[in-house]
């Protein structure tokens, strides 16, 4: 006897369909489904129109999950690793996350903000990332080369402290 989701498609083959797209039942997802296609067109749309109503975005912000914070690793078992509990990566994450959103808007870490977009997405490890578009109040815009160097600052790392090897394999002719 063959499992229920594999007598369907053996009674189709069997009855001479060959054709894959015409196998199965089409299901088309709501917009309410997080991340389908009409989901995402929907989302798109919205923040088109924050842009058009409010203007560009003044702060292009990321965050990343590092798998190593203390909220994870203490809650690890002997011998998990953070990718053995992708749960409890996605918890401490949005946790931070909301931290992060609550310090930028309601904190007004770099000021009054008009409107905000951000997005979750997951990265091939399965690591959560955001990306957070802010759009300032006309009198937290960055307007002078002073106001950039208030929020923005760059560093050469220390060449003694930081260093990377790079091994090749040796080709063969």
């Amino acid at each position: 006897s063959k499992p229920a989701n594999q007598k369907g498609l053996v009674d189709t083959v069997i009855a001479g369909e060959s054709r894959g797209d015409r196998i199965g039942k089409r299901i088309v997802l709501p917009r309410t489904f997080p991340g389908g296609d009409r989901d995402m067109q929907r989302r798109f749309l919205d923040a088109m129109a924050i842009v058009q109503r409010w203007g560009k975005p003044d702060y292009f912000v990321t965050m990343t999950c590092n798998p190593y914070w203390e909220e994870i690793t203490i809650e690890l078992l002997p011998g998990q690793l953070p990718q053995d509990r992708p749960d409890l990566v996605a918890r401490v994450y949005r946790a931070k996350q909301r931290s992060m959103m609550d310090l930028l808007i309601k904190g007004k870490h770099f000021g009054e903000v008009a409107a905000y977009v951000h997005l979750t997405e997951f990265q091939k490890r399965g690591l959560p990332h955001e990306h957070i578009l802010l759009i300032m109040k006309a009198k937290s815009k960055l307007r002078t080369p002073d106001d950039y160097d208030r929020v923005i600052s760059a560093e050469i790392p220390d060449k003694n402290k930081w260093t990377m090897s790079v091994s090749l394999p040796a080709r063969s002719l």
